[in-house]
């Protein structure tokens, strides 16, 4: 993900990427958000689901470990957290393959022999992967 939009979530959920900017040897997080810029209303909204629910059911703070895209799909790690929480993440994860990791457009995986990468059919005649 491009760093301003990066930094954008990370600024207005301090608490789920509290470890962003932490040491190699305890987070992946410092990595920043390893995924397209398309999935980043995706993202914004499962950490605004994440954190109403942890605010209204005062709750310990979730903290990612590691955001990435894998085989296709968007992987969204946390240290611990409430069953709710881990439902919230699966539908999100589940989202993230009809959604273009590119553009942000409908999408699906594409197969490219050697990475899979969801993409809407623009991207995937540009052949971003």
């Amino acid at each position: 993900m491009n760093p301003k939009l990066d930094k954008q979530l990370c600024e207005k959920y301090p608490e789920i990427f509290a470890d962003r900017y932490s040491d190699p040897k305890t987070t992946a997080m410092c990595w920043g958000l390893d995924v397209g810029d398309g999935w980043f209303a995706l993202i914004d909204n499962l950490c605004n689901d994440i954190q109403t629910y942890v605010n209204e059911n005062h709750l310990p703070p979730v903290v990612a470990t590691q955001v990435k895209e894998k085989f296709g799909g968007l992987r969204f790690y946390i240290g611990s957290g409430h069953p709710h929480i881990w439902d919230l993440i699966n539908k999100a994860e589940k989202k993230s393959y009809n959604i273009c990791e590119i553009c942000g457009k409908d999408g699906k995986v594409n197969d490219a022999g050697y990475w899979l990468q969801t993409l809407c059919e623009k991207h995937r005649e540009v052949k971003c992967i």
